[in-house]
């Protein structure tokens, strides 16, 4: 392949934002919120901070050297090491292909919810059971969640037809500090409710008695989860960053944005949650169910309910264009075709699975695999087995086989930049995340 008529990103500031964009989304502002509601608030934040720093930066610099040192996509950069580790660059483009099969339809609901806040709709109700017949009625709706669905789908296509440079690049500078502003415009307004003090005291200050070992397990999955590593798309950006571009301050600021806006939805969502006596183990419901209500009895209910759907969409967009990139850029380059029509083939199959996911959560729940919906399906098999089983194969290809020369080359670009870490990546890389990241994967088979 010509390196030289290889896109690549406008600079440092570039690679951070493209990088961020792939790592936050829903799993920062929709899941973070109530798994760590579910677990203890501060005791499962502090675990969380610390498995992105232990476990989420090794195994996103191996993906950073891995994709800059061989200019490919992950079946690619992979595959110069031998066939037989494509494997672990299909089991990347897998694991995305299923997440954007049910990603894609929770996205088109934070749109449709969008347009609802927008047009009043969500200012009719008032209790939760209210929300919740509303929210049953939307995705059991014969077309609506499909329209949604296949809105999502032709943004993100669009934005992926552009480019690196004119899509993906310009796109992330817009939306990554549009997400922010929303984020602290909500958290200000948040932190102003009555009993706010009560949700910022649960969020952090930890209370180590409800900590178990499966605490333990499930922070490491949530930073795995939101760091968007094992998945291909990591892999893949990185090969489109400039040869100047510093991977460690990359990952760091990468690492350190997607816990700050963790950190920030927790503060948007617990004081709201405890300002009106609701429990903040509510769990997945919060987004459609607590929160519109909660904001319906605010002032200005209407403004901050489409702000707070605002943001959803744009977390939701920024993570579906990387997944949709990494299977882009494979279908253009091993396949050989024109990234527009690499683009058509994926969105089209993405669109294809994703209504299938969509029509089985409602008019066509028979749609189903291993005993539940398709939607559920994929979400178990992405997030419990392909996830942490990509995570712990990356890890173990990263310590084991990539040579040790081209990795500490990337780190310090060709011993330009001081590198005195060398021991402690080659020891996490070799021997603690690989154990982490199997406890985890064994967890989630219910093996623990």
């Amino acid at each position: 392949m010509n390196r030289t008529k290889r896109a690549t990103l406008g600079g440092r500031l570039s690679a951070v934002l493209v990088a961020a964009g792939s790592a936050i989304g829903l799993g920062n502002i929709w899941r973070f919120p109530y798994v760590a509601g579910e677990h203890g608030g501060g005791a499962f934040l502090l675990l969380y901070l610390l498995s992105i720093l232990l476990v989420g930066m090794p195994v996103m610099l191996a993906e950073f050297a891995l994709g800059r040192s061989t200019q490919r996509n992950s079946v690619g950069a992979f595959g110069r090491y031998g066939a037989k580790w494509k494997a672990i660059g299909y089991l990347g483009l897998l694991t995305s292909f299923a997440i954007l099969g049910f990603y894609f339809v929770v996205s088109g609901w934070t749109l449709g919810y969008l347009v609802r806040a927008l047009g009043g709709t969500l200012q009719h109700d008032h209790t939760a059971a209210e929300y919740t017949a509303l929210f049953t009625e939307f995705i059991r709706h014969p077309w609506q969640p499909l329209l949604y669905t296949a809105l999502f789908v032709g943004m993100t296509h669009v934005v992926i037809s552009l480019g690196v440079q004119r899509g993906i690049e310009r796109t992330s500078k817009i939306l990554m500090p549009l997400l922010f502003i929303v984020l602290i415009a909500l958290a200000i307004h948040s932190l102003q409710m009555p009993r706010a003090a009560e949700g910022v005291r649960f969020l952090f200050e930890p209370d180590f008695s409800k900590v178990t070992g499966r605490t333990l397990l499930i922070a490491l999955g949530q930073a795995f989860f939101s760091l968007s590593i094992g998945m291909g798309s990591m892999i893949t950006y990185a090969s489109y960053f400039r040869p100047e571009t510093n991977l460690r301050h990359t990952a760091a600021g990468v690492t350190g944005l997607s816990a700050l806006v963790a950190i920030l939805a927790g503060i948007v969502i617990f004081p709201a949650v405890f300002s009106v006596g609701l429990e903040p183990e509510a769990g997945p419901s919060l987004v459609f169910v607590t929160l519109p209500g909660i904001f319906n009895d605010l002032p200005w209910s209407g403004l901050w309910s489409s702000i707070f759907f605002v943001l959803l969409v744009v977390a939701a967009l920024t993570s579906t264009i990387s997944l949709h990139e990494a299977l882009t850029a494979y279908v253009h380059e091993e396949w050989h075709t024109s990234r527009r029509n690499s683009a058509r083939i994926v969105s089209a199959a993405t669109l294809l699975l994703a209504a299938l996911a969509s029509l089985s959560t409602g008019p066509n729940d028979a749609l189903q695999l291993f005993g539940v919906s398709l939607f559920d399906a994929l979400d178990f098999l992405s997030a419990n087995i392909l996830l942490p089983l990509g995570g712990l194969l990356t890890c173990l290809f990263a310590g084991w086989v990539l040579d040790r020369t081209t990795f500490d080359e990337q780190l310090s670009n060709h011993g330009t930049l001081r590198y005195r870490i060398r021991r402690l990546m080659r020891f996490l890389l070799r021997w603690f995340c690989p154990a982490l990241l199997l406890l985890v994967f064994l967890d989630s088979l219910g093996l623990l």
